[in-house]
């Protein structure tokens, strides 16, 4: 069976859950769901294809994924995150492991490499800056305790509410002593060499917020992730929900795509089940919404109840997170053949993240902030299999929603004549940078297309273009909001917003979730393999 359409076939009137969204945590909180409770879940995608940001898109001869560039810590099941997906997918889900050098940073003309191994990621920064040998030992050992206290913060987030009364404030302070800080302010307190803080942030498109604003726990929660190297999900990053969507079947559920959901429904207090856009009522003792926690709270529950319009003020208080540019390039030419290899490149102008930002926010025409390139044909062995001849490139930066905001009531192809010379010009410069930074393309380019933050407000619903929900700030993991459980009984919350960001954030986000829905504890035995 395979996903099906809401526009085409009939749904029950009546399911044991319903989730919102089949992004990373709607799908795993759906198959956690049905593996071990048995819950006939329907999962509702507003967009004709499932997946959230794992989804891939086509055009004649190619696909890229629009999300998932890479991913750490799935190479081995040693890792709690793959046995996590093996335990999600039931082992149908296979990895390719990028090259040992997974990042390169070129930053104002030299370059930095990233190797897999979290010591000889140690040493080679020593080697780039053997002066700085004690900061880069010290800086090591902040990533480390910041991650190794963020366990207690995540099980706050899981224990009920009377609990975390009591509990939480002990479980979360040993986390918050980082997460509260901004990554310059725990790295200038580590180093005041500004090139090194330069190249250890240089992945802070990854996270959508440079230095100055990000929380160090982010920070630290990201680059741990790749200390030890990167994959690939062979097939694709579309190959997650395939791999996922037989799970939930086998409970008696189903994936359902152009379906969307206009609001949630509650009586007495509870939820009922949601209302489609068409007006039809769909039922369900339980509701999970993976639409992000500003839509749950503010498009898909309108009415005005004092619980959540006390939630929503805290929600207000961080920014949605950053919108990006993202050039999708297509090659007449195999990877092989033009000898590019997996290895991600992120260029920085300067080491000045902050100041890049904001001279590329205040002045379109000043360089890019960064420039990330990725290579998805060369990462996916199975590519020139289902595309012969043909190889792909993704160039991403990012851009102020502002910018495009003039036409954020137009429609999809439609949005006009300044739209679409802002989109070339776009184009062109990045397609430009690219072919400097990657030679093997110049000339060889068969198609780029350009996404823009109006792209990602129309697909993935989020009113800023944003691509990981709610900002990374420290004033973000104060917000008490942020848990599973909502203040409407029974309707719960999964995705990034309730964990960290990015596609493993946004999976133990749903694992949350479903261990608050059957009330126990789901990490350990997801973690364990299946």
């Amino acid at each position: 069976m395979s996903v099906i359409s809401y526009k085409q076939h009939a749904l029950d009137c009546q399911w044991d859950a319903i989730v919102i969204g089949s992004g990373m945590g709607g799908l795993t909180a759906a198959a956690l769901l049905a593996k071990h409770a048995g819950k006939k879940v329907v999962v509702l995608e507003r967009h004709y294809t499932a997946g959230g940001y794992t989804h891939t898109f086509h055009r004649p001869g190619y696909e890229w994924d629009v999300g998932l560039h890479y991913i750490g810590q799935v190479h081995s099941t040693s890792f709690s995150v793959r046995r996590a997906f093996d335990h999600l997918t039931e082992g149908r889900l296979a990895w390719s492991r990028m090259p040992d050098i997974y990042d390169r940073v070129i930053m104002a003309g030299r370059n930095y490499d990233f190797p897999s191994g979290t010591e000889r990621f140690r040493e080679q920064m020593k080697h780039y800056f053997p002066s700085e040998g004690a900061a880069i030992d010290q800086y090591m050992k902040a990533v480390r305790d910041s991650n190794r206290a963020s366990g207690l913060y995540w099980a706050s987030k899981a224990i009920p509410r009377l609990m975390d009364a009591v509990a939480g404030p002990f479980l979360r302070r040993p986390f918050l002593r980082w997460a509260s800080r901004t990554t310059a302010e725990v790295l200038r307190g580590i180093t005041k060499n500004e090139e090194l803080i330069g190249v250890l942030t240089a992945q802070w498109g990854d996270y959508g917020l440079p230095p100055a604003q990000s929380s160090f726990g982010t920070h630290a929660m990201i680059v741990e992730h790749y200390f030890e190297g990167a994959s690939y999900p062979v097939g694709g990053a579309g190959r997650i929900v395939e791999a996922i969507r037989p799970v939930i079947e086998s409970a008696g559920g189903k994936v359902v795509v152009s379906a969307e959901v206009a609001e949630v429904l509650v009586e007495h207090g509870r939820t009922a089940g949601v209302r489609m856009a068409d007006g039809q009522d769909i039922r369900a003792a339980m509701v999970i919404s993976d639409a992000g926690a500003r839509n749950t709270f503010e498009r898909l529950l309108p009415k005005p109840d004092a619980a959540l319009d006390r939630a929503r003020g805290e929600l207000r208080m961080v920014e949605p997170s950053s919108a990006y540019l993202s050039l999708y390039v297509g090659l007449r030419h195999t990877a092989k053949e033009l000898g590019l290899e997996g290895t991600n490149l992120w260029i920085h102008p300067t080491s000045d993240h902050d100041r890049n930002l904001e001279r590329f926010s205040a002045d379109p025409s000043a360089p890019f902030p960064f420039l990330y390139i990725s290579f998805p044909s060369a990462k996916d062995p199975d590519f020139e299999r289902r595309h012969p001849e043909r190889a792909t490139l993704e160039v991403v930066t990012m851009a102020s929603y502002d910018r495009f905001a003039r036409w954020q009531r137009t429609q999809w192809h439609k949005r006009g004549d300044d739209y679409c010379a802002l989109k070339r010009d776009l184009t062109e410069r990045l397609q430009a940078e690219l072919e400097r930074a990657v030679p093997a393309a110049a000339g060889k380019v068969d198609i780029a297309e350009l996404s823009t933050p109006l792209s990602t407000r129309h697909f993935m619903n989020y009113e800023r273009g944003e691509a990981y929900g709610l900002s990374s700030t420290p004033s973000r993991f104060q917000l008490r909001s942020l848990t599973p459980r909502t203040p409407i009984r029974n309707l719960y919350l999964a995705g990034q917003d309730v964990a960290s960001l990015g596609v493993a954030g946004a999976l133990f986000g749903g694992v949350l979730a479903a261990s608050a829905v059957l009330g126990r504890n789901l990490l350990p035995v997801i973690t364990k393999g299946s």
